[in-house]
């Protein structure tokens, strides 16, 4: 709606250039159109602000969908193996059967694909999804819940995540509590919602604690193992180093271990060591790694069955739901040697 005038798809074709038989393709997922005209009409439909008629409408009450879409950044690893079977038995429950897609970047086609077979709603799990991205699901009406955001969700789109926040918060505390007072931070991409808060919860512990966390200790590596060791062994070879890290992931977690070995450091005599998410693998590491327990199972059970929710009945604000995380105490962390 502009100006008290309704956008139509032939105001679309005519922002993008192209026909609306085209921009009719785009819409619907349609793989015989070139991406840059494919670009276009994107833009259009967010400049627009375009919400077109898809014919799919809400699931009768009473009724369930077919199937329904599960798009995951990835299939590699533990997390995404947990958010696939919350996701299955919560559908298995309802009687739906799920189609997984995968949005590797820079690919984009998991959203042609997803519009082409025109199901009646999705699971976006850790997908980075655009604002004209956005646009084109709201244009198809397309309803979607964001499984572990990772930015900011729009005000209009549902999402499931983790006490991200509160899960640092607790790491710190912990910490403090083993008389820890100089620290160090390893977090993925900045940019990225659950990492900023696992650093704000964490920093919001120390500081008021009068506790050492300068911002040259606070360091991003994305999830590589391998980076993340390259980057502790850094903070950890310096003149006065941390007595504790807080790594923003297991993975994370495993590059400082590796760190630790690499420099003759013991784990946690020398340095003591937090992770997050209480992946299988945290409590392979030897020393077992302390760390926050993520509900994955559950956020992706939580995800399916609001979606479905949604589809049936679709809600005069966004849905948001976040589940609590909790810390798992191992062998990882110990008291400060006097």
């Amino acid at each position: 709606m502009r100006n008290g005038k309704r956008m139509t798809l032939a105001d679309v074709a005519e922002r993008a250039g192209t026909t609306v038989p085209t921009a009719s393709k785009v819409l619907g997922g349609r793989s015989d159109v070139s991406s840059e005209t494919r670009a276009r009409v994107m833009r259009a439909v967010t400049e627009l602000g375009y919400r077109g008629r898809s014919g799919r409408g809400p699931v009768p009450r009473g009724d369930s969908p077919a199937l329904v879409d599960l798009v995951l950044s990835g299939v590699e690893g533990a997390w995404a193996n947990r958010a696939l079977s919350g996701v299955e038995h919560a559908a298995s429950a309802a009687g739906v059967d799920i189609v997984v897609s995968v949005a590797r970047k820079p690919d984009e086609g998991w959203l042609t694909r997803l519009l082409e077979r025109k199901l009646r709603g999705a699971v976006l799990a850790l997908v980075d999804v655009t604002a004209e991205q956005f646009a084109m699901l709201d244009a198809a009406q397309v309803p979607v819940v964001l499984l572990d955001p990772v930015t900011q969700p729009p005000k209009t789109v549902a999402s499931v995540g983790a006490s991200n926040w509160a899960g640092g918060h607790a790491a710190a505390e912990h910490l403090l509590s083993l008389g820890h007072r100089r620290f160090a931070v390893i977090g993925g991409d900045p940019r990225h919602l659950y990492t900023r808060a696992r650093i704000d919860g964490f920093r919001s512990a120390v500081i008021p604690a009068g506790a050492e966390l300068p911002e040259n200790q606070i360091v991003h590596t994305g999830w590589c193992r391998a980076d993340s060791s390259k980057a502790a062994i850094a903070l950890l070879a310096a003149a006065a180093p941390p007595t504790a890290i807080f790594a923003c992931t297991d993975a994370v977690a495993a590059g400082v271990y590796d760190a630790a070995e690499s420099l003759g450091l013991r784990i946690p005599g020398d340095v003591s060591v937090v992770g997050f998410d209480d992946l299988p693998e945290a409590a392979w590491l030897r020393p077992a790694l302390t760390t926050l327990h993520q509900p994955i199972v559950e956020m992706g059970e939580a995800a399916l069955r609001m979606l479905l929710r949604i589809m049936a009945d679709p809600p005069p604000v966004a849905l948001r739901e976040e589940l609590a995380t909790r810390l798992v105490v191992r062998e990882s962390t110990a008291h400060l040697k006097a």
